[in-house]
């Protein structure tokens, strides 16, 4: 098969396309860029979701990168890849991996990558890994070492990924000033990477928090793929209509999209959340400055820059 990289690398069907010896490939070819770009020193950062197989499919990334005796540091955990991102930043590395399809149906997987500033990869640096993957797939020159040889030696480093990441967003957010509001919040996970994190992060003092479907699932039940949209709510919704909830929030599969409801269980849309977002940075804390915004995202946020400008 022909294996082709968005920006946000590779995705395919399991178990037919997305298969041990095709991650291995993309992972030798990341191995040449980062060796080719000189950033391999610093390392390749490695995390992965709740999917079947996913965290197989990360140690397979591991022993390719320790194989080119490039230091390692595999998740030990599934891991938002949100949560990855920072941790790639903070710790310097020279790259990133994620295996998650992040929130399409529980038949696919994807092999995400990241660069150092934590963000996706340029077109034309995807059009480089590409040609990488080529090259390796004409010469199958593969480089392995087991994931205890490379422990024991000291090339790979095992991870917890939380806990930096829920002291830095304690370091960006009141946390004290939530906890301590008397809020009701409820919280689906969607079987997904994201679980116990906003828990964590919201949990304490006057506020309680309850959180639905946060054991991992692979088959991601009672739902067609782990998506925070309308139709895949309906739990939440139904806890929220049914109950003393001030909000109700979910995560997807890989915990880098916020589904959002209100006390009556109504869906806020992804779109009206961002406005909503940006109205509180304006109107409540004062702040002032440009806002740049994706393509897709709504002209309302265009509209407030306008009105507070």
């Amino acid at each position: 098969m022909t294996i082709k990289f968005g920006t946000d690398g590779w995705r395919a069907l399991m178990p037919e396309d997305f298969t041990i010896e095709n991650v291995k490939l993309c992972a030798q070819a990341v191995c040449n860029f980062m060796k080719d770009r000189d950033i391999w020193g610093n390392g390749l950062i490695i995390g992965y979701d709740t999917r079947l197989n996913s965290n197989i499919f990360a140690e397979s990334v591991a022993e390719v990168a320790a194989g080119n005796q490039i230091p390692v540091i595999l998740c030990d955990r599934p891991c938002p890849t949100p949560v990855l991102s920072y941790n790639l930043v903070s710790r310097e590395c020279g790259a990133g991996v994620v295996i998650t399809a992040s929130h399409n149906s529980r038949e696919w997987n994807g092999f995400k990558f990241k660069l150092s500033y934590g963000g996706s990869a340029s077109e034309a640096i995807i059009s480089e890994i590409e040609k990488y993957i080529f090259e390796v797939e004409k010469s199958q020159n593969i480089s392995t070492m087991p994931i205890e040889t490379a422990e024991k030696i000291g090339m790979l480093e095992k991870l917890d990924p939380e806990p930096a990441y829920l002291n830095h967003i304690a370091e960006l957010v009141d946390l004290n000033r939530i906890r301590n509001a008397g809020l009701n919040i409820a919280i689906d996970s969607m079987h997904g990477a994201g679980s116990k994190y906003l828990a964590k992060l919201l949990e304490g003092g006057s506020s309680r928090v309850e959180e639905i479907r946060e054991n991992p699932d692979p088959t991601f039940p009672g739902m067609i793929q782990p998506e925070p949209i309308e139709k895949n709510l309906e739990p939440l919704r139904k806890l929220l209509s049914n109950s003393n909830f001030d909000v109700g929030l979910a995560t997807d599969g890989d915990a880098d999209r916020l589904g959002l409801t209100d006390e009556e269980g109504n869906y806020i849309s992804a779109l009206h959340t961002f406005a909503l977002i940006c109205k509180h940075l304006l109107e409540n804390l004062g702040l002032k400055g440009p806002i740049i915004k994706s393509i897709t995202m709504t002209n309302m946020i265009n509209k407030l820059g306008q009105l507070h400008d």
